[in-house]
C-alpha cells in the first residue's frame, strides 16, 4: 500500500530510495519479518532505474580501467556473483506476487567490436572482455556480425568482430519495478510517497527522515538509497557528509522505439564495448516490436530531470550508423533521463556511516540493478547483525578518496576518451591536427590535475567535468579538503 497517513509512524528500517535498489532491500527485508518502509516519489524523477536498460550483465561491462585496481576487480567480481542469483531472484519474485510472465527481454548479449572507436579504448575493452570471461570460464562464443540478420550500420561503421555471451540477458526494468513494489508490499512493507529533506537525529543516532510535506518519518535504522540524490540528504549532515566521497550524477539519455513489426526483430542485446567516458551504445529488446537505444554518460553536479536535446540526437545519430540506417523510420515511444549515481572517486559506497544507524548503499554507477539482489540481501545481513556473505568493506562509505590510477594514468585517460568523442562524433579535422591537439589536451590536463589537489586526483570522467565546470572543480576541492580534516 502507498499512503500519506503512514508518514509519522516508527519503522525498524526506512529505506530512502525507491528504485530497484531501495524496493529490492525492502523486499529482502520484509520478507524477514522486518518492519520496513521504502520512502520515494512515485515519478521517480531522478533515478536511474526508470531509464535503465538493465542488462543483467557483468562481462560485457568491463574496461582495462577496472581491471587495474583492486578495487575494481571487486566489483567485477559481485558483479559475476550477482549474476548467478537472478534466476533465483526471479523465481522467488514471481512465487511472491503470482505473476509467472517473464522479466525477461533478451538472450544473451552479442558484443560488437566497430570501426567508430579508437583502438586505446574499444578495442582494449573488447580484447579485455574477452580475458575476464576465459578467466571466469563463462562460456562465449566468437561470430560473424554478418550473421546477426537485424544490423543493417552503414558500411563505414560496421562491426568487425563479434561474440555472443549467452549468460548475459537483460530485463524490463519498468516492469521489474513494478513486480518489485507488488512483492514488497505483499510481503508486509508499506510505501511512503513523498521526498526526503533533511536526516534527523539525536546525537550521535539516526532517528529519521524529515519529508518535503512536513512529516517526519522515524526508524530505528535509515538506509540511503536514493541514486545520485541521496547526497541531498547527506548534505543536512555536513559532518557526516565529510567522511564519505560526495556523489555526483552520471546523467544518461535512452529511447524507445517502436521498430518495423512486420519484421523479426533482434533477440539479444546489441553492443560495444564501453567507451568514450559513456557504457557503449546499446539495444536491447523490450517485445511489442519496441527497442531500447543507450549509449550516453554525461557527468553533472546535480540530478537532470528532463533528457538533453543535445544528448538524444548524439545517441539517435549512433544508433543510425552503427545498428541500422532504417530506423529513423521507426517512431519514438519515449524519451528518458536516468542519473547514475557516481562517487568522487568512482566506486560505490555500500554499509554503515558515522551517524549510528545511517547506511548508504548506492553510489554502484552502471551497475546498481544487476548488482541489486546480491547487495540487498548483503546489506539485509548487516541491518540485522548477521554474518555477512560477502567481504565489501573495500567499499565502506567512510573512506578516504580511492586513488585506482596513477595521475599521469587518469591524465592519459582523460586524455584518450576526449579524442574519441570526437572521434565518435564524426569530426572532420586535417590528418596532423589530432596529434597536435592531444599534445595541447596532456600538456593541459597535466598541469590542471596538478591545480586540483597536490594529492589526490579524481577518476578521468570527474577531472574531464571539472575541467569545464567551476561550479563542479569547487566542489571537488572542497571534498578533498573535508576528507584532509575528516582524518
Amino acid at each position: 500500500m502507498t499512503t500519506e497517513h503512514l508518514a509519522g509512524r516508527n519503522y525498524e528500517v526506512l529505506v530512502v530510495g525507491n528504485g530497484v535498489l531501495g524496493l529490492s532491500l525492502g523486499l529482502s527485508l520484509a520478507r524477514r519479518g522486518t518492519k520496513v518502509a521504502v520512502l520515494g516519489r512515485g515519478d521517480r524523477p531522478w533515478a536511474a532505474s526508470t531509464a535503465a536498460g538493465a542488462m543483467l550483465g557483468t562481462f560485457g561491462e568491463v574496461t582495462t580501467t577496472l581491471l587495474k585496481s583492486e578495487q575494481g576487480r571487486t566489483k567485477l567480481d559481485i558483479g559475476v556473483q550477482a549474476t548467478k542469483l537472478w534466476d533465483q531472484w526471479l523465481a522467488g519474485l514471481a512465487e511472491d506476487t503470482g505473476k509467472t510472465d517473464s522479466l525477461l527481454t533478451a538472450d544473451g548479449t552479442v558484443m560488437l567490436l566497430n570501426s567508430v572507436g579508437v583502438p586505446g579504448i574499444d578495442s582494449a575493452n573488447y580484447a579485455a572482455i574477452r580475458e575476464t570471461l576465459d578467466r571466469y570460464k563463462e562460456p562465449y562464443e566468437d561470430i560473424d556480425p554478418a550473421d546477426v540478420t537485424w544490423l543493417d550500420p552503414n558500411p563505414t561503421t560496421r562491426p568487425l568482430m563479434g561474440m555472443f555471451i549467452p549468460g548475459e540477458h537483460a530485463v524490463d526494468a519498468g516492469r521489474l519495478l513494478e513486480r518489485l513494489e507488488d512483492a514488497f508490499t505483499r510481503a508486509g512493507g508499506e510505501l511512503v510517497a513523498g521526498f526526503g529533506e533533511e536526516l534527523i537525529h539525536s546525537g550521535d543516532r539516526i532517528t529519521g527522515v524529515k519529508l518535503a510535506s512536513g512529516d517526519t518519518v522515524s526508524a530505528g535504522q535509515v538506509v540511503l538509497a536514493a541514486g545520485a540524490a541521496s547526497q541531498s540528504l547527506l548534505d543536512t549532515v555536513p559532518s557526516v557528509a565529510a567522511a564519505m566521497p560526495r556523489l555526483c550524477a552520471g546523467v544518461g539519455v535512452s529511447v524507445l522505439a517502436r521498430v518495423n513489426p512486420d519484421e523479426p526483430g533482434p533477440t539479444s542485446v546489441l553492443r560495444t564495448p564501453n567507451r568514450a567516458f559513456a557504457c557503449g551504445l546499446h539495444l536491447v529488446p523490450r517485445g511489442r516490436g519496441e527497442v531500447y537505444l543507450g549509449a550516453t554518460n554525461a557527468i553533472e553536479p546535480e540530478p537532470a530531470d528532463v533528457p538533453s536535446i543535445r544528448d538524444t540526437t548524439f545517441l539517435l545519430g549512433c544508433a543510425l550508423r552503427q545498428l541500422r540506417r532504417d530506423l529513423d523510420e521507426s517512431g519514438i515511444v519515449k524519451v528518458q533521463v536516468g542519473n547514475r549515481p557516481v562517487a568522487f572517486d568512482g566506486f560505490p559506497l555500500i554499509g554503515e556511516t558515522t551517524l549510528d544507524g545511517l547506511w548508504m548503499m548506492t553510489g554502484t554507477y552502471r551497475d546498481g540493478l544487476h548488482l541489486s539482489p546480491l547487495l540487498a540481501e548483503e546489506m539485509t545481513r548487516r541491518l540485522l547483525g548477521e554474518k555477512p556473505g560477502h567481504d565489501l568493506g573495500i567499499f565502506n562509505p567512510v573512506r578516504p578518496p580511492v586513488q585506482a590510477q596513477s595521475r599521469a594514468d587518469i591524465v592519459d585517460t582523460a586524455v584518450v576518451h576526449l579524442l574519441a568523442t570526437g572521434y565518435e562524433d564524426e569530426w572532420k579535422l586535417p590528418n596532423a591536427w589530432p596529434k597536435v591537439i592531444e599534445a595541447q589536451l596532456r600538456a593541459d590536463y597535466s598541469k590542471f590535475a596538478d591545480q586540483v589537489d597536490d594529492e589526490f586526483t579524481p577518476p578521468a570522467e570527474i577531472l574531464a567535468k571539472a575541467r569545464m565546470n567551476p561550479v563542479f572543480l569547487k566542489q571537488i576541492r572542497e571534498y578533498y579538503a573535508t576528507t584532509r580534516a575528516a582524518v
